[in-house]
Parts: structure tokens; sequence; C-alpha cells
């Protein structure tokens, strides 16, 4: 259980993922234009040009795109379901805390900053007592 926030900070961390969620929601199928991801892969796919390299990387960075913001889906999609178990604001990691200005800055944050640095330099987890 979350013992360092309060839930009035809670409840504002859980607002901001919502609206977060809700705009990139917004972005995505404006991009997509109402299509799923395949369905919008084939009509790129199918588009007519004559440059064939420029559409490939055109296709490319939109490809990037769409799964970037697929993947900022997910993780805001996990923290909502942390919060909803009452382990929001732990580290998935060590269990340890993580300050309230990392949350206010990155509310989808699954990690400590410690346990996060370890990640990014590719050091192993450390081991539990």
């Amino acid at each position: 259980m979350t013992r360092h926030l309060t839930a009035e900070q809670k409840a504002q961390l859980q607002a901001a993922l919502q609206a977060r969620r809700t705009t990139l929601d917004g972005q995505r199928r404006a991009h997509l234009d109402g299509h799923s991801r395949a369905e919008h892969a084939r009509d790129l796919l199918l588009q007519d040009g004559d440059d064939a390299t420029q559409r490939d990387a055109e296709r490319e960075v939109d490809f990037a795109r769409t799964d970037r913001d697929a993947v900022a889906l997910a993780e805001i999609d996990a923290a909502l379901q942390r919060l909803a178990k009452g382990q929001y604001g732990l580290c998935t990691e060590c269990g340890a805390d993580i300050p309230l200005a990392r949350l206010q800055l990155a509310p989808q944050a699954p990690r400590c900053v410690a346990c996060e640095g370890r990640l990014e330099q590719g050091q192993p987890r450390p081991a539990t007592l």
C-alpha cells in the first residue's frame, strides 16, 4: 500500500494520468483516421507516389509514431491499474517509494530513480534479501 502519497495527491496524479491518456488516445485516433493500425499500415503501403524511398522513410516514421503512442498508452494503463490495486507510487523493481516530484513529472513512472537508472545502463536488477 502506498504510504507516502496523500489521497489528494493520488487523485491529482490519477487525473493527470487520465487526461494524458485521453489526449494520447485522441491523437492516435486522429492519426489513424478511425482505422486500426493494420488498416492504416495497409493504406500507407498502397499510397501512390513517384518517390518510393521517400514513402518508405515516411512510413517508418509513421510506424514509429504509432508504436510510441501504443507504448505510452500501455504505460499509463499500467499506472492506472497500480493505482486501483493500491500499488501506485511504489517501485515495481525494489518496492521503494517513488518520490512525489518524480510522479508529478512522469505519473506513469513504474520505477524509482535508482532502479530506472540501472535499467537504462543495462545493469542487472538488484538481488532481493
